[in-house]
């Protein structure tokens, strides 16, 4: 393991204490590996939209907009090949959240993802790969 050092101005070093605070890290290090790999593994995935991913797509919906849940699910078998799982909640009596495990080249994951995301009456889109 190499060691680095690196100088912050203190707010930035402020804002980075509070984070390994709020997020229970034993230490600084730990909490800059993750960082580090979240945005190095976000890079990659930009720059290589072949590359194959896994990823969590989220989204908040109102079952009572016409015809959308069928259009989502029309979009999920339509993918078939990417969706693994699909999980449903109802939040009130108007709103439902999923969330769908993806997997498959990242391009076609974003693409998917934009297109379920971009539906009217869908909130709270959101994907993480």
């Amino acid at each position: 393991m190499k060691r680095l050092t690196m100088s912050l101005d203190d707010p930035l070093a402020d804002a980075f204490e509070a984070l390994v605070r709020a997020r229970g890290y034993g230490n600084r290090s730990e909490a800059f590996r993750d960082l580090l790999r979240e945005d190095l593994g976000s890079v990659r995935l930009h720059d290589r939209p072949d590359e194959p991913c896994v990823a969590v797509l989220s989204y908040v919906y109102n079952h009572h907009q016409r015809k959308l849940a069928l259009r989502l699910t029309d979009l999920q078998h339509a993918h078939h090949e990417l969706t693994v799982s699909t999980t449903h909640a109802h939040l009130d009596h108007d709103h439902c959240i999923e969330t769908v495990i993806l997997r498959g080249r990242t391009a076609q994951v974003r693409a998917f993802a934009a297109s379920v995301i971009a539906q009217p009456g869908v909130s709270h889109g959101h994907l993480h790969l």
